[in-house]
């Protein structure tokens, strides 16, 4: 069974949005995630990887 998120739905949705529109700035998307993670204290890459690649 998945432990719930620590995350609320809100962060998540202006993470991937973020990432969106930021995404030209930046060679390549991991670059991309890397940055906005660091951004929003994000502990994990992969997870706003996953986020992304959700939506």
């Amino acid at each position: 069974m998945a432990r719930p998120s620590s995350y609320s739905a809100e962060l998540r949705r202006r993470a991937v949005r973020m990432v969106v529109e930021v995404r030209g700035d930046y060679p390549n998307e991991s670059a991309a995630i890397k940055a906005v993670a660091g951004k929003l204290g994000i502990g994990s890459t992969e997870t706003l990887r996953k986020w992304v690649r959700q939506t």
